[in-house]
């Protein structure tokens, strides 16, 4: 078993997203520590890109501002490397084809893998274009995450079957932030999944409140949180540490509570 797939052995997962190096690296560091100590069952680090097209404003601001302050993802990569001596949750990297192309996709992968990275997730790689990164991914180790859209449809059991990890299970069209409600029929979609495989899927874009990531560990094995942890970081800034690694506590008491 994967060590993201294990993740997910012991109930309902919570997933927190951060923007890495904003507003700088070092606060990045101390926030994943943070929100491992506070609960978090894995990590999604997302690598700042120039054009995030799956990304609403909150986190495109706050790619723009790692990259004002000069995150690179070789800096990232030593950020992870001082991490993994002691945050031992699964960690994944959440970032663009273009990132990765730009750095050598060999590369990239290799150097991901050494530094203790479990996944890589591609939001603008769709599934028919995958064989560009799976084999490479799949000699060093990591697992390229699968994403299953509302839009997915007759898609989804085909996705499925070689996801690989965990199903990253968009709940909403559109980009990621924060949402008063979701209303897509997330129930058939999962039914969908699980019909064809036990590979574990959680729910991402637009959770933000306690309420949400219950209904969401109630339905599926885990939810993900980007915007509303990003938008914290662009309030507090430097100061956003125990304001984080709360709502991290919080959030993850919200899904145990779904597994009953």
């Amino acid at each position: 078993m994967s060590k993201i797939k294990n993740a997910f052995a012991g109930g309902k997962a919570f997933i927190p997203f951060i923007t890495c190096g904003d507003p700088d690296l070092e606060t990045t560091e101390r926030l994943v520590k943070a929100m491992a100590e506070a609960g978090a069952d894995m990590i999604e680090l997302g690598i700042p890109f120039s054009d995030p097209t799956a990304e609403g404003p909150v986190i495109q601001a706050a790619s723009a501002r790692a990259l004002e302050q000069g995150a690179t993802t070789d800096r990232i990569f030593g950020m992870v490397e001082r991490l993994r001596k002691n945050v031992m949750v699964p960690l994944v990297f959440m970032t663009y084809a273009n990132v990765v192309f730009s750095y050598g996709s060999e590369a990239f992968i290799r150097e991901a893998a050494r530094i203790g990275i479990d996944g890589l997730i591609l939001p603008d790689v769709p599934f028919e274009e995958k064989e560009e990164f799976e084999p490479l991914c799949k000699a060093y180790g990591l697992d390229l995450i699968s994403m299953v859209a509302p839009t997915s449809r007759q898609r989804i059991q085909k996705i499925a079957k070689e996801a690989k990890g965990f199903i990253y299970v968009v709940s909403s069209l559109g980009v990621t932030g924060m949402r008063d409600e979701i209303t897509t029929d997330l129930e058939t979609v999962i039914r969908q999944i699980r019909a064809v495989t036990d590979t574990p899927c959680a729910v991402g874009f637009g959770i933000s409140t306690p309420e949400q990531a219950g209904q969401m560990g109630a339905l599926a094995d885990g939810a993900i949180v980007g915007s509303a942890i990003v938008k914290l970081t662009a309030e507090h800034g430097r100061g956003s540490t125990p304001y984080i690694q709360e709502y991290v506590r919080t959030m993850k008491a919200a899904v145990n509570r779904a597994a009953g």
